[in-house]
């Protein structure tokens, strides 16, 4: 199982970091050790001092393929859910400004958060989804699957271009504004509209 990202995949993300909206997807991976599950608490690390939230709407690989078109790509995800991408964004920024790639910013350990997985077909409408995040009971982020720039069919055809899809992968759609740190002590809240989908705790 691997976990493919798409980063600035909403415009006002994109403008909040000061990047620039891109033309085609930003492709980054993370390993299957980021993954935690079952609202099990997230440790802070170490070796940053500043690390960021990133709720994002989270897709479940259902069969392998490769050269996916866009046009069949909605037959090769069944289920969605939530995760947060946590990002040690005061080690990316040196990254970047180097010229480095964000692996260590964005891969360490139990940096990608969960939720259970949902059928899409649950969904009235997978394209004007509600999501957002909670720390200590105030949102902190919402977004709409509306306003993404690449959808989900699209990142699937791209990606599958460059790198075979199997069944279990995730892939992290990307995240809206609202960006910011998390502490020690905070207690994160995931939903789509009003269903709660993760709960757990930074310690």
């Amino acid at each position: 199982m691997k976990i493919i990202a798409i980063g600035r995949n909403y415009a006002e993300h994109a403008k909040e970091l000061n990047n620039p909206v891109p033309g085609v997807p930003v492709i980054f991976m993370k390993p299957e050790t980021a993954v935690l599950k079952d609202n099990l608490p997230f440790y802070y690390p170490e070796f940053s001092t500043d690390i960021h939230h990133e709720i994002e709407i989270v897709l479940k690989i259902c069969k392998e393929g490769k050269y996916i078109s866009e046009k069949f790509a909605g037959n090769y995800y069944d289920e969605i859910g939530l995760g947060v991408d946590f990002t040690a964004r005061d080690i990316q920024t040196i990254h970047k400004e180097k010229g480095l790639p964000w692996e260590l910013a964005k891969a360490f350990d139990n940096s990608a958060p969960i939720s259970a997985f949902k059928s899409k077909e649950s969904f009235q409408d997978i394209y004007n989804l509600n999501f957002s995040l909670n720390i200590n009971e105030e949102t902190v982020q919402m977004g709409n699957t509306k306003d993404l720039l690449f959808s989900f069919e699209k990142i699937i055809a791209f990606v599958s271009q460059y790198i075979t899809l199997k069944k279990g992968d995730l892939i992290f759609t990307g995240t809206p504004k609202g960006v910011g740190k998390i502490n020690v002590g905070d207690r994160l809240q995931g939903f789509i509209e009003k269903e709660k989908l993760f709960d757990f705790e930074i310690k």
